[in-house]
């Protein structure tokens, strides 16, 4: 969002300092700074007339064509700044209105917000108080705009889909699956960021080779996030994705509280379309915020007796301490077989979550030479743990639909051959619907009607069961 910026201030030297400092602001554009509380006024009328009639072209309306922000200097003229304040927040609601003063007490501080201001930055300025003060005040009044009848792009607020994934106990595949979830999204267009909230043991950085000095913890103690603080903590990835990695030193994960927590990913929701965060499995309260916050939760298994009552022990936690419910929570299926005792039904009963459609299978071979070169990004296409968590991905509407994208002539589209006729085939026979042609000389075994005839198979109890290949000398039945 741009953020339109008029400055009202009447000495010119602290005109220069502000506007110096407001053109590092992203994304913002300043305009030249007006002398005095009339010539605001009348620019902020000028704005609203010109846009008044705009719509019938197509242009913006009123509202739209004022600037977001107006910075107010305390020295200001002729009128004095709070009643400037006043008349501007009276005539155009829909600008947010920022005070700059030598006295930044809660006297003045309370009489600023009686006269209609949304925040007040003290003197000697300062880039972080400033920019704050600004993008919150231009926060304000985009969401005035939106219930004025403007424009509802630039409403303001967390837009991002925050999932959070957590382990049912260590060692069950968890950072494999936030990573991979996150490059999945960031393949798919959408704008990623990727939290490592696995505060003592965090392996993002392990996993997608990366060395970076910032980590979670430099933004545990800063009040105000502004879009250049979290610029400088967040790793660009040569991926596209942003990651913010867990502090290299375990101990200092114990700065990073709830409160902290919420404030760093309500910063990274309203930059990040998608905000993936790796949990870990030890809970905290950061990451305990982190699942309480979350549109979607989930929860990370394999099909063993140990790890089902991990699972199960998570989810009551979660219950006790009033962070989740189970129903709410989605729990996913890592190294599933056919063979195992232990299938997504019979977990879904134990934990009394909902388990994913989508299961991971057992294919750690495919995974080996990426992990241990800490390339976890390199993984094939082809790889089947790739294409499940891809769909898995697609599943958390993260991505859009393999289904969706998938033609009508697309091979996946075309049916697939059973096993008897593909058997059929395999002994050069072509498949029927049902039926099979007889041998290629001499009479069947059994009952027939000898060379070239046709024989409906009778399925017995070991073919409806699955129980073995088709025997060709089984019983037949005349066709």
């Amino acid at each position: 969002m741009t953020i339109r910026i008029l400055s009202a201030i009447g000495d010119p030297d602290a005109a220069r300092v502000v506007s110096s400092l407001l053109h590092q602001l992203p994304d913002a554009e300043p305009a030249p700074a007006v002398a005095d509380s009339a010539a605001l006024l009348d620019a902020l009328a000028r704005a609203a007339a010109q846009g008044d009639g705009a719509p019938s072209a197509g242009g913006p309306s009123a509202v739209e064509a004022l600037p977001e922000v107006v910075v107010v200097h305390e020295r200001i003229g002729p009128a004095p700044a709070l009643e400037l304040i006043r008349e501007v927040a009276l005539r155009f609601p829909a600008v947010g209105v920022v005070l700059i003063t030598a006295d930044a007490g809660p006297a003045l501080f309370s009489a600023a917000m009686d006269a209609g201001a949304r925040g007040v930055v003290g003197l000697p300025l300062g880039y972080e108080e400033l920019a704050a003060r600004v993008q919150a005040a231009a926060q304000w009044a985009a969401g005035v705009r939106v219930h004025l009848g403007g424009s509802a792009e630039a409403a303001p607020g967390p837009a991002g889909t925050l999932v959070t994934v957590t382990g049912a106990k260590g060692g069950v595949g968890t950072t494999v699956t936030a990573v991979q979830l996150a490059l999945a999204a960031r393949a798919a267009g959408r704008s990623v960021a990727l939290v490592d909230l696995d505060l003592q043991s965090g392996d993002v950085a392990s996993y997608l080779d990366v060395q970076f000095r910032r980590s979670v913890v430099d933004l545990a103690g800063i009040q105000d996030i502004s879009v250049r603080v979290l610029q400088d903590a967040v790793h660009d990835h040569h991926t596209g994705l942003g990651l913010l990695l867990a502090p290299e030193e375990g101990e200092r994960g114990e700065e990073v509280d709830d409160r902290a927590a919420r404030q760093i990913l309500g910063a990274l929701r309203s930059r990040y379309e998608v905000v993936l965060v790796d949990c870990g499995s030890q809970m905290q309260s950061a990451n305990a915020a982190a699942v309480e916050l979350a549109e979607t939760a989930l929860l990370v298994t394999t099909p063993d007796v140990v790890a089902v009552r991990a699972a199960k022990r998570q989810v009551r936690l979660w219950d006790r301490l009033q962070i989740r419910k189970a129903e709410d929570t989605t729990t996913v299926v890592n190294r599933l077989t056919r063979n195992t005792e232990i299938q997504p039904p019979l977990v879904a009963k134990a934990t009394g979550t909902q388990v994913a459609r989508t299961h991971v299978p057992a294919a750690f071979k495919e995974l080996q030479p990426c992990v241990d070169a800490g390339r976890l990004q390199d993984l094939d296409n082809r790889s089947t743990v790739k294409q499940a968590l891809c769909a898995l991905a697609a599943e958390l509407a993260l991505v859009e639909s393999p289904a969706a994208r998938q033609g009508r002539g697309s091979h996946r589209a075309r049916p697939t051959l059973t096993g008897r006729k593909r058997k059929a085939i395999a002994a050069g026979a072509a498949p029927g619907p049902g039926t099979i042609p007889g041998p290629a000389s001499g009479p069947a075994s059994g009952s027939g009607s000898g060379s070239g005839g046709r024989f409906a198979v009778r399925r017995g109890p070991a073919a409806r069961g699955g129980a073995g290949p088709f025997d060709p000398a089984g019983p037949y039945e005349e066709g």
